[in-house]
């Protein structure tokens, strides 16, 4: 295998038969030895998380694939933390697109003179350009289209996308006695165009509550696997 790209919290390797090879490590992002997975360097390293954020990256994308939806996901490898995903092109230098179902966190922190905090959402989709120098701003529809980083059709094929996963995710959460806020996805489109699923689906890439308790990344992982 040939080392493409060392990440914060995974490496990727390119195969023989054409794919990649995502390696998760158990190093996570955080400060002053806290984990946040709002952060955007690598904080501490908390042996085992790359082993249950790959066991619940597995679980949710085959739900996902079961249901029609196009993602980058092949298999996974729980001997060796690793799992194998079709190639994909980024959106841009990267992109990540939030879909929020209650009212807290950055987007209540804008918006909070028209909404109280934890009001209810309808699967309020927004997306960020990847860039920690500049703190992940916000794009809108027009601003993607206009700087040629997607079409049209690709937006709104991300959204859809977006609502229709975001419900499964909730779902899975409801049937557990919790109940997701806001989750985070990241898209790529193949040799066609075709926007897919990309990346993981693991607890620090939402936010879930328990009888309105904030439950944290880690603790999420293990009362989701009970």
């Amino acid at each position: 295998m040939q080392l493409v790209y060392s990440g914060k919290t995974k490496d990727v390797f390119a195969l023989e038969n054409g794919n990649y090879l995502l390696k998760f490590k158990d190093d996570v992002t955080g400060k002053d030895g806290v984990f946040d997975p709002g952060e955007n360097s690598v904080g501490l390293t908390i042996e085992g998380v790359g082993d249950i954020n790959l066991r619940m990256t597995d679980y949710f994308f085959k739900k996902i694939n079961d249901a029609g939806i196009y993602t980058h996901f092949v298999q996974a490898n729980f001997e060796d933390t690793t799992m194998e995903v079709k190639p994909a092109k980024v959106f841009g230098k990267g992109l990540e697109v939030i879909c929020r179902l209650r009212a807290v966190g950055s987007f209540f922190r804008r918006y909070g003179d028209y909404i109280e905090e934890g009001a209810k959402l309808d699967s309020y989709v927004e997306t960020t350009l990847k860039d920690d120098a500049k703190g992940d701003p916000l794009i809108t529809k027009d601003g993607l289209i206009a700087l040629n980083v997607m079409s049209d059709k690709q937006y709104e094929d991300i959204k859809a996308m977006t609502v229709k996963i975001t419900d499964i995710v909730a779902k899975e959460m409801e049937a557990r006695g919790m109940e997701l806020y806001d989750i985070k996805f990241e898209y790529g489109f193949d040799e066609n165009g075709e926007v897919m699923l990309i990346d993981e689906i693991a607890s620090g890439n939402m936010r879930v509550y328990k009888d309105g308790e904030y439950i944290q990344p880690m603790d999420l992982a293990e009362m989701f696997f009970k």
